[in-house]
């Protein structure tokens, strides 16, 4: 008799079974876990994009146009500073849902907000979500010039 060592089909079969089982349980939460990085991420960018221009406003007096693109996705500072220009794009599944206050009129291309040195700040407000209908809202309060971020419950 003969003795032989190894795994045989049926042991592999088993342990390939048991890896497929636990990548299946475990890939939608690690997906979940990267686009809840992906908003958080955003919203920061956001803030931070905020911050920048109400900074240049008060402090360096200039003028700053703040650009809001639903259909790009992206967030465009301008001021009157020569060559000053700065363009911040939101992940790839992150998405504007809204911007408020809503216009008047229905616009369908991007909205322009104005920051004045010594002006007042614009009440703003921007809805940024995901795929999986997680949302944030990144506040621009008028009274203290701060950019606040709100998470929307479902």
């Amino acid at each position: 008799m003969k003795n032989s060592s190894g795994v045989t089909l049926i042991e592999m079969l088993i342990v390939v079974a048991l890896i497929g089982l636990l990548a299946g349980i475990t890939f939608p939460a690690a997906t979940s876990g990267i686009d809840s990085l992906r908003l958080t991420s955003a919203t920061s960018s956001v803030v931070g994009l905020f911050n920048e221009a109400l900074i240049r406003a008060e402090r360096r007096q200039q003028v700053v146009e703040l650009t809001i693109s639903r259909t790009d996705r992206t967030l465009r500072l301008r001021s009157t500073e020569p060559g000053f220009h700065k363009e911040v794009g939101l992940p790839q599944g992150i998405s504007i849902l809204a911007i408020r206050p809503e216009p008047l009129q229905a616009e369908d291309g991007p909205r322009r907000f104005m920051l004045y040195p010594g002006g007042a700040v614009p009440r703003l407000e921007i809805e940024i979500g995901n795929a999986r209908h997680a949302r944030r809202v990144v506040r621009l309060d008028p009274i203290t010039g701060v950019a606040s971020i709100e998470r929307v419950e479902r």
